[in-house]
């Protein structure tokens, strides 16, 4: 590798902006952009002109509905940042940059203190090995009390949270506390936090810690490793100060960022792995561009211009406009006819991308979400370890206002649903009594109805929409056994087969077994595929109530043939009557989805929604502290019981409580309603 090429790997940082709604992040950003010089001055959300609420509905909300880039250059530094919504129900969006960043920045709003989006990105960014920088916004705010939500960080998040900078001049400015030894601040001391600052970093170099208790101070200039060392470990999570509405702190911010935070080669490497089946191998990735090209696609854009964009992170090697890389498995490769940069909603675009660059190619319909692109065959069984997303439990049944309408919508929502991977569509209903209807699910109710406006905007149609069946599903308490022989003769040749089958319940979560445990013959193995194709209609089917099957083990033991009349369709027929009749035996059970519940709400409602969750077949497991006079109720619920629940949480706290549901586990209804579901069932069961 050149030394040019390594210089200027090290002078690139990719940081992702999260944390809380209205922790101030998109005003951070411009704030940032305008102090690198990319922008004359920072943006306002009430006029819509920040970089990264580029979107029409982000404009006229006044806040992120998905993540954004923007990149600028300042002291000979290329910083990537990505601006992430934080409301819950766009996690979708925001958990995604973390795996395109070295740094997250997790902002925090100093008036709120820190929310609950604050703690679960932290722990995600932890876990994913990413160095943390923890930014208390709007420290200029009235009645902040910041000295004691840097006491409540450090409660929360570990004593590894120092204060890299300090409020100054009643928060007009702040203090650098790292590579200054003294100064004057607003709270604490400067040279108690430097003092604190160094033991922290030495502590991971033995060399630095003897040089410490000897001389008793270390040159912070020289301590870039260490520090990178303890960023890596988590040993140290700095805290800065600062406020984007005057720009206070904003130029030390940056300073950090450049001068402090890992460049690609610095941070712990991207959790990569390589390989096929449950036991893949870590892959050491290298920010190497001589090294094979391999870069993941953190974020798919449907862009109404340049169709399908997928943005990605380069790891290793360098991607060139005009070179050829491969998308995940696909043996074909495709040409980078343009690669871009985003700046906003603005695409510039470059001749080459590095380590650590976070980059656009447009027009490429093999591309997806989580693809690992790559300029070599043999690298086609690497992919990254996944993010861990939260299942999308609330469900809207959608359809078109037109009739005739139904593929033009699919094809819309698809669209949609490729962007978030918080977002779910299926069509269900195809082999039962309900009749088919096309279901997204989402992480919440907003999550829904943003959906819907973009729907609405991008398929220039009326849609309906309607509250989606519970997504219940039927499983068996018992073995037990069930027979079918299938015999039609109408002249000529005719249909036989018959079918001995047995039922067995598995664990919940256990999914579905098919056995062939005949011996003999008596069913030629030729016909057991389409044996197993009829158990696997009734299944989807239902039985009792006209939901899936699961969490069986369905074994066939015996059976006849004909020589001549013996035919596909005869075994098909015979294995879902014979599974139907087994099922019928079997004590069969109607399962309800059970999700977890996480309740943020102002503490003297607790007592309201604690009554209340129980008298919907809810139960309490725990409270806690979110902020000060605001608690967390956790607990399970059937999803059944939380239709419109967030109407019913208004209610109870005056608008300001909050949940998130996801998804538990499968348990059984209780008798009275498995008895309606089950009489309301008009599916037929006469032979065939």
């Amino acid at each position: 590798m050149s030394a040019s090429l390594d210089s200027r790997v090290n002078a690139i940082r990719a940081v992702a902006l999260v944390g809380p709604a209205a922790a101030g992040k998109t005003l951070l950003l411009d704030a940032l952009l305008a102090h690198a010089g990319t922008l004359p001055q920072a943006g306002s959300i009430e006029r819509g002109s920040t970089v990264s609420d580029h979107d029409p509905l982000e404009k006229r909300l006044g806040h992120s509905l998905q993540s954004s880039l923007a990149h600028f250059t300042h002291g000979g530094i290329r910083v990537h940042a990505i601006d992430t919504p934080g409301a819950p129900d766009f996690v979708g969006q925001a958990l995604p940059a973390l795996e395109a960043a070295d740094t997250a920045v997790v902002v925090i709003n100093a008036q709120n203190g820190i929310e609950l989006m604050a703690q679960r990105l932290m722990t995600t960014a932890g876990e994913r090995g990413l160095a943390r920088l923890i930014v208390i916004n709007k420290i200029d705010a009235a009645g902040v009390d910041l000295p004691a939500l840097l006491a409540q960080l450090r409660e929360v998040f570990g004593r590894e949270c120092l204060p890299l900078n300090l409020p100054a001049d009643g928060a007009r400015r702040v203090a650098d506390c790292f590579f200054a030894a003294s100064g004057e601040a607003d709270l604490s001391s400067v040279a108690d936090a430097h003092r604190a600052l160094v033991e922290q970093v030495v502590e991971v170099d033995a060399a630095f810690v003897d040089r410490y208790l000897t001389e008793g101070d270390v040159d912070p200039r020289e301590l870039h490793a260490p520090l990178e060392q303890a960023l890596r470990e988590g040993h140290l999570i700095p805290v800065c100060f600062c406020s984007a509405k005057t720009g206070a702190g904003i130029g030390e911010l940056l300073a950090a960022i450049e001068a402090l935070m890992p460049n690609p080669a610095e941070g712990n490497p991207p959790p990569f792995l390589e390989g096929k089946g449950t036991e893949p191998a870590p892959y050491p990735v290298r920010p190497d561009p001589a090294a094979h090209a391999l870069a993941h696609v953190f974020k798919i854009v449907a862009d109404p211009y340049l169709g399908k964009m997928g943005v990605m992170r380069v790891h290793q090697g360098r991607i060139a406009k005009g070179g050829l890389l491969y998308v995940g498995h696909a043996r074909k490769p495709i040409r980078v006819a343009h690669l871009f940069m985003l700046q906003g909603a603005r695409h510039l675009e470059v001749d080459e991308a590095l380590p650590g660059d976070l980059c656009a190619i447009a027009k490429v319909d093999d591309l997806a979400f989580d693809a690992v692109l790559h300029d070599a065959q043999e690298d086609e069984h690497i992919f990254l370890r996944p993010l861990d997303f939260p299942t999308p439990v609330h469900g809207l049944a959608i359809s078109p206002a037109r009739r005739g309408d139904e593929q033009k919508l699919w094809e819309v929502l698809a669209r949609l649903v490729d962007e978030d991977p918080c977002l779910r569509i299926e069509q269900t209903g195809q082999d039962g009594m309900h009749g088919q209807q096309t279901l997204v699910y989402g992480l919440g109710e907003l999550h829904l109805r943003l959906l819907l406006e973009r729907l609405r905007e991008l398929y220039k149609g009326e849609v309906l929409t309607e509250p989606p069946r519970i997504a219940y599903r039927e499983t068996i308490a018992a073995p037990a056994e069930g027979h079918y022989r299938h015999k039609k003769q109408s002249g000529g040749a005719g249909q036989f087969g018959e079918v001995y089958l047995r039922v067995e319940p598995l664990a919940r979560g256990a999914g579905f077994e098919f056995v062939d445990a005949v011996k003999g013959g008596t069913i030629p193995g030729p016909f057991m595929p389409a044996v197993e194709k009829g158990v696997r209609a009734a299944l989807a089917s239902g039985v009792i109530a006209g939901f899936p099957l699961v969490d069986l083990r369905v074994v066939v033991y015996d059976g006849k043939h004909h020589a001549v009349d013996s035919k596909e369709i005869a075994f098909v027929t015979a294995g879902r009557r014979a599974l139907i009749e087994a099922v019928r035996a079997a004590r069969p059970l109607v399962l309800e989805p059970v999700v977890q519940v996480e309740i943020t709400a102002p503490e003297h409602s607790i007592g309201d929604i604690t009554g209340d969750l129980a008298s919907r077949r809810g139960q309490v497991n725990g409270t806690r502290v979110a902020v000060p006079g605001s608690l967390i109720v956790q607990g399970l619920a059937p999803l059944a019981e939380l239709a419109s629940y967030q109407s019913r949480l208004n209610a109870m706290t005056a608008g300001q409580g909050r949940y998130t549901l996801l998804l538990s586990h499968y348990d059984a209804v209780p008798p009275n309603t498995q008895a309606a579901l089950t009489a309301a069932y008009q599916g037929t069961d006469e032979p065939d």
